[in-house]
């Protein structure tokens, strides 16, 4: 399999491609340097004709992708979420499968802390790939994560419901109790 990550972003958009046969391999790691365009619709339309560009040259088989996070700036989740839109559209557009994974979720997976600064992630995917990465741009590096947390979870017949559970700094510490969860979470807990 051939993923295709992306931290999408309409000011800088990173983009990567991860080999997953027979092991992970990093095949490429890029960004779209948007900043210099001032039309926001050029930007919009560039980050689409980039993307099938790079599904078109590369046949990736699965988009992973970064989901937009929620900060206090509504006009730049909304630019954030526009630039992932027509990514997810140029995917669509050419018949591929995605994935979207929370920021905190992609680095749990790949440092164990979904806290974890940029460069910890950069340190860890060089360990877990092999690669000595020397990005210009981190939305590089992030694109890459994106994509090796696919993989990961992919991989893993468990992921789907580690995935599902919140760290336990987060779990309401009064009146937590199994049932409540079995209750908040029934999709994952089996009744048999």
């Amino acid at each position: 399999m051939l993923i295709l990550g992306v931290d999408p972003g309409t000011r800088i958009l990173g983009y990567s491609l991860l080999q997953t046969d027979p092991k992970p391999q990093m095949v490429l790691m890029d960004v779209l340097y948007l900043k210099n365009m001032e039309d926001y619709n050029l930007r919009i339309r560039t980050v689409f004709d980039s993307m099938c560009s790079v599904i078109d040259q590369y046949h990736p088989s699965h988009l992973s992708i970064e989901a937009p996070f929620f900060g206090k700036n509504v006009q730049s989740m909304l630019k954030l979420g526009r630039a992932q839109g027509v990514t997810i559209a140029a995917a669509m557009s050419r018949n591929m499968t995605f994935s979207e994974y929370e920021p905190a979720t992609i680095k749990q997976y790949i440092t164990g802390s979904g806290g974890a600064t940029k460069e910890q992630v950069l340190a860890m995917l060089q360990a877990h790939l092999g690669v000595d990465l020397q990005p210009r741009y981190l939305d590089a590096t992030d694109a890459l994560a994106a994509a090796y947390c696919h993989y990961l979870v992919s991989t893993n017949p468990m992921a789907d419901i580690r995935a599902q559970l919140r760290p336990a700094k987060q779990r309401k510490a009064k009146n937590a109790s199994w049932s409540d969860y079995v209750k908040q979470n029934p999709d994952v807990v089996s009744r048999d």
